[in-house]
């Protein structure tokens, strides 16, 4: 695994750890979207994981109905 894999990775966690309780679970989807950010750099590699899970973000609105939507 790379460095900048595992640097990307620390900060989801760090979010997760830190950030994510004072929020509640307000993700439209499943698995969250940090958690879909999280496997995605895991299975294809920082740049094509950030971008799944950015495109995922831009999913995120009220419009959509959320649901299972895991990374492909």
């Amino acid at each position: 695994m790379l460095i900048l894999d595992n640097i990307c990775l620390k900060l989801i966690l760090m979010y997760k750890n830190i950030f994510s309780p004072y929020t509640g679970s307000v993700c439209r989807f499943q698995p969250t979207c940090s958690t879909y950010m999280y496997e995605a750099i895991l299975k294809y590699g920082t740049i094509r994981g950030l971008l799944l899970g950015i495109k995922r973000l831009f999913r995120c609105t009220p419009v959509k109905s959320g649901g299972f939507d895991p990374v492909p």
